[in-house]
């Protein structure tokens, strides 16, 4: 398979060289064509009068003048006029060759030895080409024929053919050790040939992305894809590599957008159209996952969550994520006991991983046991880099919220009042108000009024904290909510709000009315 996979992409990438070659030379012809026209109208002189020794001259004009557009449209011409002369091809190649369009120069190369073979010179620039596209193998039988051709053979030759000779061993490795499946070692050798070209080694450049999607290393795929497609827009195996990339590392929607690029040029290629359905079925997995956490239908969502990861178990960069979700989803549920172990078996894959020992401490402090919850928190601070970065910041925040949440739990607790997690949102925390704000009303609890004042007490003190956004920050951080209290988020001093519970009445026992906004 891998064999088959190698010599489709060496084939893609010399077809498209020829392929762009032939739609450049016809673009480049048919604009000369019209720029004689419009000279025939009296804008500019009509070259089609032109002898190709004119044609020639004024086209070098241009060429040393860098004005690359008009020496193509010159020299072009000159092979319309005279396509039996190679000096005009031969002129067309330094063009092509200086503007950096390898696939037209090495067309045109070939074309011009094709009428003069006994060219030395011009076979030198062709050797020279093929090695800077890497295709060093050519380039040294290129090398071969002029030293057995010239009686006196240029003094670099030799040189020259020994570096492409070098060019060629390695990409020999490189391609053996591909077919081989010993893709570290592929990558290395591949890395080593492209330091011998300096053109558009595209074949070398697809086979380099081959390997290192093998190894993990997905940013360098990305880099050398994107050098083929900034030359070759139309190029499929580059869509679908780098569409790879950016699956593995877990960029879905990068992902998605290179394979329809690729389908968009052909409907029925085999690597974009699986790669797509691949990605499309994990998104949607999840995408149920997410819609059933938000309407809190857990055990569902953590079914579709693990469906999401069985689709392709080696996704690591998505697996990990999806797996912390999951420990949350089991919080959310109040399966804290699973929570805390799911979290712990991704701790000791690796103790230092920040995101997991984040994940341990959310569990721990949703399950309500804060000291243990802190010491996941401090572990992470620790394993952070030794810079203030955002990370560092970020593990500084988790310690200090736990020591609130440490303290304010040996205190009275919000959060626990209305029976919520520290992570509960403001909707959450409106529909606990309602229900408890129901419950202990003391009107409804007869039998037992004095307790139920105290808990609708507590309910409402509770909300009016962490419904106002403001308060709900201060006592987060651990800072006093009400005037005369002291730090940590103690309660009101004497009384609750009367926003909430207003006693009125007259004489006697008096009566009470019960003031509350849902």
């Amino acid at each position: 398979m891998t064999i088959n996979l190698l010599y489709v992409g060496r084939q893609c990438a010399l077809a498209t060289l020829v392929y762009f070659a032939s739609t450049a030379s016809t673009a480049t012809a048919q604009g000369a064509g019209g720029a004689t026209a419009q000279g025939a109208g009296g804008a500019r002189d009509d070259i089609n009068t032109w002898s190709p020794g004119k044609l020639r001259s004024r086209g070098e004009e241009a060429f040393s003048l860098r004005q690359f557009d008009e020496a193509l449209r010159l020299y072009v011409k000159a092979t319309q006029v005279e396509p039996e002369n190679g000096t005009n091809f031969y002129k067309l190649f330094r063009v092509h060759n200086r503007m950096r369009k390898y696939a037209n120069a090495l067309t045109d190369i070939e074309k011009a030895l094709e009428l003069e073979p006994a060219n030395a010179d011009w076979r030198m620039q062709k050797a020279k080409l093929l090695k800077s596209l890497g295709q060093c193998d050519r380039s040294v039988v290129e090398y071969q024929q002029i030293l057995e051709r010239t009686s006196t053979p240029p003094n670099n030759l030799q040189e020259l053919m020994n570096e492409a000779s070098q060019c060629e061993q390695v990409i020999t490795h490189a391609q053996k050790a591909l077919m081989n499946e010993e893709y570290k070692e592929a990558a290395h050798y591949f890395q080593a040939a492209l330091k011998y070209v300096d053109g558009q080694a595209t074949d070398l450049l697809l086979q380099k992305a081959t390997a290192t999607l093998h190894t993990g290393d997905y940013y360098s795929v990305i880099s050398d894809t994107g050098l083929i497609l900034k030359s070759f827009p139309k190029h499929l195996e580059a869509y679908k590599l780098r569409g790879l990339a950016y699956f593995w590392l877990n960029e879905h929607e990068m992902a998605i957008r290179h394979f329809r690029e690729g389908l968009k040029l052909d409907p029925e290629h085999k690597g974009c159209k699986e790669g797509h359905k691949l990605v499309k079925k994990i998104d949607k997995k999840k995408k149920k996952g997410d819609v059933a956490f938000e309407a809190k239908k857990f055990e569902e969502t953590i079914e579709h969550y693990k469906g999401a990861i069985a689709i392709e178990p080696d996704h690591v960069n998505f697996i990990r994520p999806t797996n912390f979700l999951i420990i949350k989803t089991y919080s959310k549920n109040k399966q804290h006991s699973k929570a805390i172990e799911m979290a712990r078996e991704i701790v000791e894959e690796n103790d230092q991983a920040m995101d997991a020992l984040w994940a341990l401490g959310d569990a721990l402090t949703d399950a309500e046991k804060f000291d243990d919850a802190l010491r996941a928190f401090r572990d992470a601070l620790e394993a952070a880099p030794d810079r203030d970065g955002e990370e560092t910041q970020k593990a500084r925040q988790k310690v200090k919220e736990a020591e609130v949440a440490l303290k304010q739990s040996k205190e009275k607790n919000y959060y626990k009042i209305l029976g919520l997690s520290r992570s509960a949102t403001a909707k959450e925390i409106k529909k606990a108000y309602r229900a408890l704000a129901l419950e202990w009303h003391p009107d409804k609890n007869a039998d037992n009024k004095e307790e139920a004042e105290l808990k609708f007490q507590d309910i409402s003190e509770a909300n009016e904290v962490l419904s106002n956004t403001e308060l709900k920050a201060k006592y987060d951080r651990g800072e006093p909510v009400f005037e005369n209290q002291g730090g940590g988020g103690g309660g009101r001093q004497g009384g609750f709000n009367q926003q909430f519970y207003r006693q009125s009445g007259g004489g006697g026992g008096g009566q009470h009315t019960f003031h509350f906004s849902f």
